[in-house]
């Protein structure tokens, strides 16, 4: 099962490693982190100041969910805990800090690199495991065959993750997250270029959502209307007319309702790689949905969610990228 701290981490999708040397750097990087869309640290116990990090992180920035990664020890494990850490990071599968944390109902994401580690976990009753080093251990085609016979385990890879592949890692049914240290740019933190982190962070959001037009919706007063209005904007921009029950489209351009729909002037399409990140994303900065807009695929899944608000006269709905 799932606690809340793992389900949040695996709906944002992405986990900054954090290796600091100076506490004083700690409230910073965390509202960078926040700034940037990424709310959560995984801070590691590479160095002396680990354990005040999350502490000041956790006290003075409530915003993020701080955990502690590179944990060797049961020692370094209540440590953390004590400080204010939600999850345990583990770079391999230490028993001892697995068995303490949970016994003592705290988020363990364990490392793990071969099948007898991730059975291993299964047997303490974990269904989140960390996958590192990940790329020297054949990153995304190693995930894909891990999948049949542990179909309930996902995944958080770590090491050798980057803004270049970490899509590839994402659109895997059994990742739920990945981490690393390409989203916390070691020159950045050293000159404490804050509100570049937070640049940065934006960056990989966009990437991992993947947000883009789709077309924009036209209404009109009945199909007639609609059907000139599809066959003009095909003629000027070469695109093919195509017919549905209640609209025309013009190619990829617009979609032109046979009538009027949502939205005083119309609507706007907007496709997502990654519908459920893309969701809890919008939540986070609280956008809210039209509740009797969401549509799901025969398995569930959500494709499709119109906006609660009107943007410029315009209905607005996310959309999973065929």
């Amino acid at each position: 099962m799932i606690s809340t701290n793992i389900k949040k981490i695996f709906e944002i999708g992405l986990v900054p490693l954090v290796v600091l040397d100076d506490v004083n750097d700690a409230v910073p990087l965390a509202k960078a982190l926040v700034k940037g869309g990424i709310p959560v640290a995984e801070v590691t116990f590479r160095t002396a100041v680990g354990g005040e990090v999350i502490e000041k992180m956790a006290k003075e920035v409530p915003e993020i969910l701080v955990g502690a990664g590179t944990v060797h020890d049961v020692a370094h494990a209540k440590e953390a805990v004590e400080k204010g850490a939600k999850f345990i990071v583990t770079p391999g599968f230490n028993i001892e800090v697995v068995k303490w944390c949970v016994e003592n109902n705290i988020d363990i994401v364990p490392g793990t690199v071969a099948p007898s580690d991730i059975e291993a976990a299964m047997d303490l009753g974990l269904s989140a495991c960390k996958f590192f080093p990940a790329e020297a251990y054949g990153g995304v085609k190693t995930l894909k065959a891990l999948k049949g016979p542990y179909a309930d385990i996902k995944f958080m890879p770590t090491g050798g993750v980057s803004e270049k592949n970490m899509n590839d890692y994402l659109a895997l049914s059994n990742v739920g997250a990945i981490g690393g240290s390409f989203m916390t740019p070691n020159d950045l933190v050293k000159e404490k270029k804050w509100d570049e982190i937070a640049d940065v962070c934006r960056v990989i959001v966009k990437k991992m959502l993947g947000f883009r037009l789709a077309h924009i919706g036209i209404n009109t007063k009945d199909a007639d209307e609609a059907n000139n209005i599809a066959e003009t904007l095909g003629n000027i921009f070469l695109q093919e007319k195509k017919e549905t029950d209640g609209a025309y489209f013009s190619g990829d351009v617009a979609e032109i309702v046979k009538g009027s729909f949502l939205g005083k002037h119309g609507h706007i399409c907007i496709d997502t790689v990654d519908m459920p990140r893309a969701i809890a994303y919008l939540k986070r900065i609280g956008i809210k949905f039209n509740e009797e807009t969401w549509a799901k695929d025969t398995q569930g899944n959500i494709i499709n969610v119109y906006l609660k608000d009107e943007i410029g006269g315009f209905a607005v709905h996310v959309r999973r990228k065929k």
